[in-house]
């Protein structure tokens, strides 16, 4: 196995092969959070870096971590432990921005082009978004709540991430690692260890109640979707919300119906072998027996943890699903 990790100068006219400690750490999640590497490096008489400095990961050939240096910690060894963050990091910029019939992607874009970030693949997301007012917020959770009225009008997923210092927006049907016959998959034999919980305690409803106050005509409209079976086993789990000028209710409430009325299931998976293409936002193949019921299905990979030594690579994931809630 094959690990190069390279750091640039503070000007950006060098870049150094430093001398890094086994155990390098590449973190992801699926929503609001960047792109973290952590790792340690020795101190010597030519390394010459400081915050803002690139640094780029590559194993075996494949392009793993491009960002930045955005903390380092020192110790009277000469070990310099340093945090790195991609380029999701500086979505954590706060700001007010008011905009109109605009997709998902579309504002993305926009967002992008205002704070000179480097765009990839943007997958059109459809859903228009009539007008919204985002005011003292993070460009993180502009852009998420976005995604979520995707989601919670149309029932599609997309995933935002850095590929290599490239934004990258991707409907979750792109985002299954391998291909049909030879997908990535976990079993008995590729993790050590698992956790599994299965819920109705947490984003579950079997009621959606959407209202809407029609200024034009004086009424308060009202819009409902249920599932008796479902409330007759669970008792009634109600999801309340107001709409918006220019959503459909009754597509929205069909919509959330289908997205949360269903069980939660999360599991967590502790030393599988790597996979650089394994990432938060990734979908995999999970055959295991959970106990409750014999799982072989896709998994959606709500956060994950790449740890890399001199000769071995493993990960620690959480996923979700086969049913999945925003």
């Amino acid at each position: 196995m094959s690990v190069e990790l390279l750091i640039g100068n503070e000007l950006g006219t060098k870049a150094y092969l430093p001398a890094v400690k086994e155990g390098i750490e590449w973190t992801t999640e699926r929503k609001n959070t960047p792109g973290k590497l952590s790792f340690e490096v020795l101190k010597d008489d030519v390394l010459d870096f400081s915050e803002g400095s690139a640094v780029r990961l590559k194993e075996n050939g494949d392009e793993v971590f491009f960002g930045f240096v955005f903390k380092q910690q020192r110790a009277k060894e000469q070990i310099i432990t340093v945090t790195a963050y991609d380029q999701l990091r500086y979505l954590k910029n706060k700001d007010t921005i008011v905009y109109e019939n605009k997709t998902a992607d579309q504002f993305l874009r926009m967002i992008a082009a205002d704070y000179a970030l480097n765009v990839g693949t943007l997958e059109s997301t459809n859903y228009i978004i009539e007008s919204r007012v985002e005011e003292n917020t993070s460009l993180f959770e502009m852009v998420q709540n976005a995604l979520d009225l995707t989601l919670q009008n149309t029932g599609e997923m997309f995933v935002l991430y850095d590929d290599f210092g490239k934004l990258t927006l991707k409907h979750l049907s792109s985002m299954a690692v391998g291909k049909p016959g030879a997908y990535f998959m976990v079993d008995e034999e590729t993790c050590e260890t698992f956790d599994y919980t299965s819920s109705i305690d947490d984003n579950t409803y079997n009621k959606i109640k959407l209202t809407y106050d029609n200024e034009e005509t004086g009424f308060r409209e009202v819009y409902i979707a249920q599932d008796s079976g479902n409330i007759n086993k669970w008792g009634i789990l109600q999801y309340f919300d107001t709409l918006k000028k220019g959503e459909n209710g009754q597509a929205k409430v069909d919509a959330l119906l289908k997205l949360y009325n269903k069980k939660t299931r999360n599991l967590k998976l502790t030393n599988v072998l790597g996979d650089n293409r394994v990432r938060a936002g990734s979908m995999i193949v999970v055959n295991l027996d959970l106990g409750d019921m014999k799982l072989r299905n896709f998994m959606l990979v709500e956060s994950c943890k790449h740890i890399y030594k001199e000769s071995e690579h493993w990960m620690d994931l959480t996923l979700r699903g086969g049913e999945f809630v925003g």
